[in-house]
């Protein structure tokens, strides 16, 4: 069985990817299941698809966790822990990314024992969700890459999946799609789909207990000694957090513990202070807090209101 998962964010079709690879394999003789994971459809949020595809019926369902092939689309993603890209990564498992990046640059910053591939990024935008083409693009390499799919099988595939779009759309897609399945000709047949997964090869992962430290020695201190008090990084802020204390619960360790710079400390009465004179302005503490009690205000807005 194939396994493959493809990695983007919401608007660089990667549900389209699964859809059209998933195709291509049906067409290739193969049982097939494709289908998109994501949350709230937002535009630029981190998305996966995946595809399943095997000669016999496939009774695995849910998520992909360990694939056989990786494909991510906008490589500003690899290093967002939310996005998942390398979970279940292992020896078995190529990865492929479309980056300017050379594969050794990211071999040696990733630190995999499996193969990275680069499928050479085009375009240059200023909104990461408008790669043009990039689902196509994904989907074509992953098929060459699979060895298993003919350019007959792919052009099907894009045109039963797109052809609603119009000709013109169509065309568009397959040139990217062929000219990326032709990149991969020297690769192709490197993804082996071959892995077995079974209940009784799960282990219970050792757990390393950490002792809890006071938070004056596991959290950032600004006004500690060997710091830069006297440097002002609240001049950089563009956007202010200000803390509605009437909706405020008092958890106290919830948005002073995730303040990378320790600009927010604890009353006597649990109540969060912000250091605006050091905070930067990266709004954590507004994106942790559960009774979304702190909100983001533009620096402008706050200064001219006495915001303070």
């Amino acid at each position: 069985m194939f396994r493959i998962r493809f990695h983007g964010r919401g608007g660089q079709g990667m549900k389209t990817a699964s859809r059209i690879l998933g195709s291509a394999f049906f067409h290739a003789g193969f049982e097939v299941q494709d289908a998109p994971r994501y949350g709230a459809e937002r535009r630029g949020a981190p998305i996966f698809a995946y595809v399943r595809a095997a000669r016999e019926p496939i009774h695995e369902r849910g998520v992909i966790r360990q694939a056989d092939l990786v494909v991510v689309a906008d490589d500003t993603l690899v290093p967002v822990p939310a996005a998942g890209v390398l979970a279940g990564c292992d020896v078995d498992t190529v990865l492929l990314i479309n980056s300017h990046d050379s594969a050794d640059a990211w071999r040696g910053r990733l630190n995999l024992q499996g193969p990275v591939l680069i499928l050479p990024a085009q375009e240059d935008v200023g909104d990461r969700a408008e790669l043009p083409y990039v689902g196509a693009t994904c989907a074509g390499a992953a098929a060459r890459l699979c060895g298993v799919i003919e350019p007959t099988h792919l052009e099907l595939a894009v045109k039963d999946e797109l052809g609603h779009l119009g000709e013109r759309i169509v065309a568009a897609n397959l040139e990217r799609t062929t000219q990326a399945y032709q990149l991969m000709t020297e690769q192709a047949g490197l993804v082996k789909g071959g892995r077995r997964l079974s209940a009784e090869q799960w282990q219970t992962p050792e757990w390393i207990d950490l002792s809890f430290e006071q938070a004056d020695l596991s959290a950032p201190a600004i006004h500690a000694g060997l710091t830069s008090e006297v440097q002002k990084t609240g001049l950089w802020r563009t956007m202010r957090p200000v803390v509605d204390y009437e909706r405020c619960n008092r958890c106290w360790w919830v948005c002073s513990t995730f303040c990378p710079d320790g600009a927010i400390r604890v009353d006597e009465e649990n109540y969060p202070q912000i250091d605006y004179d050091h905070c930067k302005g990266c709004l954590i503490c507004v994106a942790q807090c559960p009774p979304h009690a702190i909100t983001a205000v533009a620096e402008h807005t706050a200064a001219a209101g006495g915001e303070v």
